[in-house]
């Protein structure tokens, strides 16, 4: 009898070791599970400035429209590797709503009283012998209906800023600009990114452009959070311990 008591408890502290280690091992995976997310965003998020081109003769000794600067204007973005701000400043919303409905209706009848032919001997006499012969009539309708309605509401407000990077200039002037801002907290990453076609005559003073005006945007916020080793621990420790006799 001890011998009996023995093996089963020392069978119990194995298996509770067993779940111990388990848990151990798949909260230590977990904890690592810190991913970049994918994105959406033209990459690359930024670019680094060209170097001036080297003057010709047929610019002359100062003018050089590589690296032409308006004297009497402010420093607007022009070249790839200068920066712009964006005032990110979207709000969308969108409803939809569909109803649909329809009915059918049908009716039968039999009357045993009616003649075959010729015969003067209705039918409900030929069926006399037969179970429920004597009914007079039979008679049967139908009736079915439906109605179906979905309604679906979406909102969305995004506001923020982030200063990116011209990473190309188009041949009408336009800029492709690229950005990214990366805000660590306590357990993870947030990230924004923005990409898109800006044109130079939206950019205002202090090279501020709103994200309404710019051309094929792309707009994320993403985070990258790390999933937190004690609360996965915590969730199989009580999973097995809800399997367990014990």
């Amino acid at each position: 009898m001890l011998n009996t008591i023995y093996r089963s408890a020392r069978n119990i502290s194995a298996l509770r070791v067993l779940m111990i280690t388990s848990i151990l091992l798949l909260g230590s995976m977990f904890s690592a599970c810190a991913i970049t997310p994918s994105t959406i965003v033209k990459e690359p998020s930024t670019a680094k400035a060209a170097a001036p081109a080297t003057a010709t003769t047929s610019n002359g000794a100062i003018f050089s429209a590589s690296t032409y600067r308006p004297t009497f204007e402010d420093r607007r973005p022009r070249f790839v590797g200068d920066i712009v701000t964006i005032n990110i400043i979207e709000n969308t919303s969108a409803t939809k709503a569909n109803a649909s409905s329809g009915s059918k209706q049908g009716d039968a009848s039999f009357n045993t009283n009616a003649k075959i032919g010729d015969n003067t001997r209705p039918i409900g006499g030929l069926l006399a012998g037969l179970p429920f012969g004597n009914l007079a009539s039979f008679a049967a309708s139908s009736d079915n209906s439906f109605a179906d309605k979905a309604a679906a509401n979406s909102s969305n407000v995004f506001t923020g800023s982030i200063t990116a990077t011209v990473v190309e200039v188009l041949p009408n002037g336009n800029l492709i600009v690229s950005g990214e801002k990366q805000v660590a907290l306590d357990k993870g990453t947030e990230f924004v990114r923005f990409s898109g076609v800006v044109n130079p005559d939206t950019i205002t003073q202090g090279n501020f452009v709103p994200s309404t005006k710019v051309a094929d945007a792309r707009i994320e916020y993403r985070t990258n959070s790390k999933i937190d080793g004690a609360a996965i621990a915590s969730i199989f420790a009580r999973f097995f311990l809800s399997m367990s006799p014990w």
